[in-house]
């Protein structure tokens, strides 16, 4: 088991209430599904871009060889 920091932009850091938060598992997807901050922030993971040490990750369940940021990047609009 690793240490996940998963940081939260714009509407998931709203309805996280954090900016970041650090948990322990054994891939980046056991670390997101063990998140327990309720069915707004559960709605924006599912929809958002989630990047793995600044890359987009193919394999969200692939186990961890040692710690890791996960970012989650909500879609947004603008130009």
């Amino acid at each position: 088991m690793y240490q996940v920091t998963i940081r939260f932009w714009a509407a998931a850091r709203a309805a996280a209430g954090t900016p970041e938060i650090a948990v322990g598992a054994r891939s980046v997807a056991e670390a997101l599904a063990g998140l327990d901050r309720g069915p707004e922030l559960d709605r924006i993971v599912g929809l958002s871009s989630i990047l793995v040490d600044g890359r987009r990750s193919a394999d969200l369940d692939a186990e961890l060889t040692g710690p890791v940021v996960a970012e989650v990047l909500p879609p947004f609009a603008g130009g």
